[in-house]
């Protein structure tokens, strides 16, 4: 296996800081490997659209800074397009199963979900908070910029907020999502 074009694709798809024993892990390689492979690629990198960020035991795929205000035009037009199916479905889901983990999203959706998570970030319609069952990951939940712009006072007074969770709440307890007890879909329902 090509460790370099590995850990690439795995950055890639990320979207987040990535800590490097967990990259070590899913390889199957020891941690130093996995840095000397961080290094190489981050020389590869001089001079292109991405770079390589690494801050304590964590790294992450980045846009090159030199391309911030391009990037910066890409991004404020998208913005100005409406959300994707994906982007309210996976709105929904925070909205309704919040706070809830990235993993639990995409065993809902069953599909990945980081790239549609980061566009949601960054529209400022679901923020990121620290998981306090587990310091290296986060939860994700609803914004206060999302209530004000569906002009709600309160979560709750989303359609159905209560029944559907109630619903929730019983199949989880029933049977919890894998390393998710937070999340559980209902068949033929959405939110």
């Amino acid at each position: 296996m090509n460790h370099k074009s590995a850990i690439e694709s795995l950055l890639f798809i990320s979207g987040e800081p990535v800590a490097l024993k967990k990259m070590a892990k899913i390889l199957s390689i020891p941690a130093e490997e996995v840095k000397t492979s961080v290094a190489e690629l981050s020389l590869e990198y001089q001079d292109r659209g991405l770079k390589i960020v690494q801050k304590d035991d964590e790294i992450q795929m980045v846009t090159a800074p030199e391309n911030a205000e391009i990037v910066g035009q890409f991004v404020k037009d998208d913005f100005e397009q409406e959300l994707s199916r994906a982007a309210l479905e996976t709105l929904s889901i925070v909205a309704y199963r919040a706070p809830i983990s990235h993993p639990a999203i995409e065993e809902i959706r069953g599909v990945n979900s980081s790239f549609t998570l980061r566009n949601l970030l960054l529209r400022g319609l679901v923020e990121r908070i620290e998981n306090p069952k587990d310091k290296r990951s986060y939860l994700y939940k609803i914004s206060f910029d999302f209530l004000k712009r569906l002009g709600l006072e309160k979560i709750e007074n989303l359609p159905n907020y209560e029944s559907l969770n109630k619903k929730l709440d019983a199949q989880s307890a029933a049977a919890p999502l894998s390393g998710a007890p937070e999340a559980t879909p209902i068949a033929n329902e959405t939110p």
